[in-house]
């Protein structure tokens, strides 16, 4: 008699929906692995720095402090930046501004989802490292929005320099800082009337409380040369799990790789490990395997060591 196939709830387009998974196989959230959200694997645990500014929550938020640390960390001038409710505000606000636009496809879905309208003459819009393959611009390329979300880990820099050609640059810090929840992103540019009627766009109080006032004493922590060699030496010892298992991976710069196996979600997830299906991408039958630290990488190894065995067990 064969035992009953775990009910795994479907894709999201977007990834991170660990909770989703963890309620439907009876867990609590921390329980899942979520490699589909492509988060930082060596960025500091945020929640003792967080606890830490509750004040914040019974106060206005002013993000003047926090868009000021950035611009020091990054080594820009604060007027040049807008601190946003996570990289989506940003690329919704600049959309809006900026008017139709295009994209070449496969890419991340919210430029289109908040372009007014695909226009081949308006900006180009481009993520680099590009999303989903992972895989940095050349040089020689040029846009006039790029999407930075990943480029600190990829690099170990701030950002391209393309805002120096004129260029508009998104960011993500909650991808950086591993903080989804928090939701804070940036918009940076030389060009500073651009910034200015991105911000009379903005609603007032966008960026909540407790990222204004905790953002400073994370960027503390960050050491982007450090962490980006270490996320690739992470990569490195994914790619070679994977490898070992048989499992086709594609080459990537980024904090994840792309797997060409259509079943992967289904199979991993009553381990409690879930991966991004790039269906929504285009790309069917392709996973995206978020870059875990070695303990995340341990477990996925020991779940794909069992998933024959679990392929029988759970044959009609």
């Amino acid at each position: 008699m064969s035992l009953p196939r775990p009910s795994v709830p479907p894709a999201v387009q977007h990834g991170g929906d660990g909770a989703r998974l963890a309620a439907a196989l009876g867990l609590p959230p921390g329980a899942v692995l979520d490699l589909s959200a492509s988060l930082n694997p060596v960025a500091p645990d945020p929640r003792p720095v967080l606890a830490s500014h509750l004040d914040a929550v019974v106060r206005y938020p002013d993000p003047g402090p926090a868009r000021r640390a950035l611009a020091a960390g990054m080594g820009v001038d604060d007027g040049e930046l807008l601190l946003t409710n996570g990289g989506a505000e940003a690329i919704a606000l600049l959309a809006a501004e900026l008017g139709p636009g295009w994209t070449d496809e496969p890419e991340f879905s919210l430029y289109r989802r908040h372009l007014p309208g695909i226009d081949a003459a308006g900006p180009r819009w481009r993520s680099n490292p590009h999303n989903p393959s992972g895989l940095l611009a050349a040089e020689d390329e040029r846009a006039d929005v790029w999407d930075e979300a990943f480029w600190p880990l990829a690099t170990g820099t701030w950002t391209r320099g393309d805002a120096g050609r004129g260029a508009a640059i998104v960011g993500s810090l909650t991808k950086l800082l591993a903080c989804p929840g928090l939701r804070a992103g940036y918009l940076y540019s030389r060009d500073t009337d651009l910034i200015a009627r991105v911000a009379h766009r903005q609603p007032r109080w966008a960026v909540n409380g407790l990222a204004c006032a905790a953002l400073a004493e994370l960027l503390d922590a960050v050491d982007l040369p450090a962490w980006a060699a270490e996320v690739g030496r992470l990569r490195h010892e994914l790619i070679a799990v994977l490898a070992r298992h048989g499992l086709p991976v594609r080459p990537s710069d980024a904090n994840w790789v792309l797997v060409d196996c259509a079943d992967l979600r289904t199979r991993l997830a009553p381990h409690g490990i879930l991966v991004r299906d790039c269906a929504s991408f285009g790309l069917p039958g392709v996973m995206r395997v978020a870059v875990p630290a070695d303990q995340g990488r341990a477990r996925l190894d020991a779940a794909l060591a069992d998933l024959p065995r679990l392929a029988r067990r759970l044959a009609p």
